[in-house]
């Protein structure tokens, strides 16, 4: 023991970022992916004042409980539906987010699996690699062309109005949907027009999902939505799991009510309903649309400034950069 407040990191990181703790902090880093089992969790945060954690972590009241030094939670993504912020809050412990630096990631993925899905190219990729061609006839394997198609963004945030801003060189017009229009300045930037819910489902050929996960948002695509939505239209999730009904969905895509979709995240992960697996005309991949080296290396440098800035360490000190509860600060000031 050093004497110096703990700090545990509850995934494999980067280690030279991590080492800008290690003059401050006694710090341990975990050196497998795994998920800790909420008795555990609680066991590792009783000893700690500072821990940075991913998704997979689950951390509310039961889990603090018996912390009654843990300062800090810094969580490894943009979104925090993992963490019970007002159990945290209530306890006195700050929680932070790492926004901003993933956006221009996340939205190129975004275009990415829109482009994919339109293509046939998961289809045709695992049709080649079974040993079949079939390239030559005049209409297989037709797709969708994107310029021209409208572009619906449920959520233009950040990463939303990252992913608008690329559809002027795909001639895409673009509608969203916000629970409050954005001032007029930033629609222009986006070149993006309001619109409400139900007219965002309906003029949508590709439906993009960039909301957080709330109670409000929960299910925010279920089969009345899908049935709002046009036959031909893609739908494409790159925000959380649960936003979408994924039973509703597949048999709206097995049905073919809808064209396609593209889901880069599921209700239970890492579980995936297995009516969509069966499906040739979704594509899916595990939650990795921050995932390129320059992200996922920001991301942790971000949580590792929020840790350092509440003990009053580093660029950002006595202000960590961001915080969802900031107000816990004048609760409990440091020391």
């Amino acid at each position: 023991m050093t004497g110096k407040p703990r700090v545990w990191i509850s995934r494999p990181t980067f280690p030279d970022i991590v080492a800008r703790l290690e003059p401050y902090f006694e710090v341990t880093a975990e050196a497998v992916e795994r998920v800790f089992a909420p008795a555990e969790l609680a066991s590792r945060l009783a000893s700690l004042d500072a821990a940075i954690v991913g998704l997979n972590q689950r951390i509310g009241a039961a889990e603090v409980a018996n912390a009654p030094r843990l300062r800090i939670v810094a969580n490894l993504a943009v979104g925090y539906d993992n963490l019970d912020v007002p159990a945290l809050t209530a306890a006195g412990i700050a929680a932070s987010n790492t926004p901003d630096v993933l956006s221009e990631s996340v939205a190129d993925y975004t275009w990415a699996l829109m482009l994919a899905t339109a293509r046939h190219m998961g289809a045709a990729e695992r049709w080649l690699r079974a040993g079949q061609w079939r390239a030559n006839g005049f209409k297989d394997w037709l797709g969708l062309d994107t310029r021209g198609r409208t572009l619906g963004i449920l959520g233009l945030g950040r990463i939303g109005q990252a992913i608008a801003h690329r559809a002027a060189g795909f001639g895409m017009p673009v509608i969203y949907h916000n629970r409050s229009r954005l001032p007029a300045a930033v629609e222009a930037g986006c070149a993006a027009r309001y619109v409400d819910k139900p007219t965002l489902l309906a003029e949508s050929d590709f439906l993009v999902l960039a909301v957080p996960l709330t109670g409000e948002s929960h299910h925010a695509i279920g089969a009345a939505e899908l049935a709002a939505m046009k036959p031909t239209a893609v739908l494409v999730n790159i925000a959380r799991g649960g936003i979408v009904d994924d039973a509703a969905l597949a048999a709206a895509l097995a049905d073919g009510r809808l064209a396609a979709a593209a889901l880069d995240v599921f209700e239970g992960e890492p579980a995936v309903h297995p009516a969509l697996l069966a499906l040739d005309n979704v594509i899916l991949s595990p939650h990795i649309a921050s995932a390129t080296w320059d992200t996922r290396r920001a991301m942790t440098a971000l949580a590792v400034d929020n840790v350092l800035a509440l003990f009053g360490h580093g660029p950002h000190a006595g202000h960590p950069p961001s915080l969802v509860n900031p107000g816990v600060l004048a609760a409990r000031p440091a020391p």
